[in-house]
């Protein structure tokens, strides 16, 4: 992109947290996609969280949020592919989010001859308005990365609690990413 303003001519910022659960993919995307107190039980992000006009996530379905710290948005799921992935993006939001995504993978992973899933959870978006974004930026991936590391470490934590793991897997996937 030919530019005379650098912050046209950047990438999109992201952020992205790993953890390791002793779960296999099926339950490790179970939890991840638990609702209503089980959830609240076990994400420090989100205070609300609900499906718009449906009944069950899937690939276009709209999502509301309300995060801990206040901010709401309205999100639709890009990809929803059991138990491998789940991927959205933004259609409302905060006003200095231009654009918002995120996706989450889980994928088969034996460390120290135990059998689980590695979960990776990336977030990019673009802030505005764009002349802010030299300085936005920076604040994004400082603050974002913050949270998306306790978010993935309260979820780890939480599939190694019974009750959520049995919750999660007694009950199809309904929640929210």
């Amino acid at each position: 992109m030919n530019s005379h303003y650098p912050w046209e001519a950047a990438a999109m910022p992201q952020v992205t947290a790993e953890a390791w659960v002793p779960l296999p993919p099926d339950a490790a995307f179970a939890v991840s996609q638990t609702t209503g107190e089980v959830r609240l039980r076990w994400d420090p992000f989100i205070r609300k969280q609900h499906l718009l006009g449906a009944q069950r996530p899937a690939a276009g379905v709209r999502t509301f949020t309300r995060a801990r710290v206040g901010p709401a948005m309205v999100s639709r799921y890009v990809s929803y592919r059991p138990p491998t992935s789940v991927g959205m993006t933004m259609e409302k939001g905060p006003w200095f989010f231009a654009t918002f995504g995120g996706g989450w993978r889980f994928v088969p992973e034996t460390r120290d001859g135990v059998g689980g899933t590695r979960a990776t959870w990336k977030y990019t978006w673009t802030a505005k308005p764009a002349w802010l974004r030299p300085v936005a930026d920076p604040i994004g991936r400082w603050l974002l990365g913050r949270e998306i590391r306790a978010r993935i470490a309260a979820y780890a934590e939480a599939c190694a609690d019974p009750e959520i793991v049995g919750v999660a897997q007694d009950t199809p996937p309904e929640g929210l990413a």
